[in-house]
């Protein structure tokens, strides 16, 4: 498999971000880590190996950047609005310099896929649907999709509102968004066991927005043997990735 450790100057983030690149062809996937996690984070719990087969048959092309939820969601000493703005700012990062770099290098016009577990699967849905023309497919494992998870109540605040699906996505009437939403893929997985309380409560939140939306999804429920852990995550995301390739999205 082809293995990249690299690195970019980030004029949006103001310093050196750092991520590896796992492939040498196929629809480009951006893995958003878990909660504070490092662009090692993906294949040091063996996502990379779980998902070798995909990748060394060209079919997908992973790209793993370092997260910046250290500045943003996980500054517990900032204002919910700081948070937010210091996401903003990752955002920026990955739709402004990132994305493109993928394209270039990549030879890439088309859509790309958005991946993570735990506080990635959160940046997967949000990315998914703040730029639905640039990811047209994503797979959430296990995640929390509403941003008073880390904020607290934000009492309204446009910054943080935009940044929170289960509370925006209710209101969205913009169809530019809604027929972009009905013709992408959207996964969101989460399992019944351990840990994974609130992931379940949020799971159940997002399906009836989507379902309010009429934005198909597939909300898939594992056992309750099922774990908030990467044991299972490295059952899941191989399975998902099989099934996308029977549908022709990869």
């Amino acid at each position: 498999m082809k293995f990249e450790r690299r690195s970019h100057w980030s004029g949006e983030l103001g310093q050196e971000m750092y991520f590896n690149v796992y492939g040498h062809a196929g629809k480009p996937v951006i893995v958003f880590p878990s909660s504070g996690g490092s662009q090692n984070e993906y294949g040091d719990f063996g996502m990379i190996e779980a998902c070798k087969d995909f990748i060394d048959r060209g079919l997908v092309k992973f790209y793993t950047p370092d997260s910046y939820d250290k500045e943003s969601w996980l500054s517990e000493w900032k204002s919910g609005h700081d948070m937010a703005l210091a996401h903003e700012a990752y955002d920026r990062y990955i739709v402004n310099e990132l994305v493109p770099l993928i394209r270039y290098e990549s030879n890439w016009q088309g859509g790309m896929m958005a991946t993570g577990c735990s506080m990635g699967a959160f940046h997967t849905v949000n990315f998914a649907l703040r730029h639905p023309d640039l990811f047209d497919v994503s797979v959430a494992l296990s995640g929390v999709y509403d941003a008073r998870f880390f904020t607290g109540d934000y009492y309204g605040d446009p910054v943080v509102y935009y940044n929170s699906p289960i509370d925006f996505l209710w209101n969205q009437e913009d169809s530019w968004f809604l027929d972009r939403y009905r013709q992408n893929r959207f996964i969101v997985a989460v399992g019944q066991g351990a840990w994974e309380g609130p992931h379940i409560a949020d799971t159940i939140r997002l399906k009836e927005a989507f379902e309010a939306k009429s934005i198909p999804g597939w909300f898939d429920f594992w056992g309750d043997d099922v774990a908030h852990d990467w044991d299972w995550w490295r059952v899941q995301m191989p399975f998902f990735l099989g099934k996308l390739e029977e549908e022709g999205r990869i």
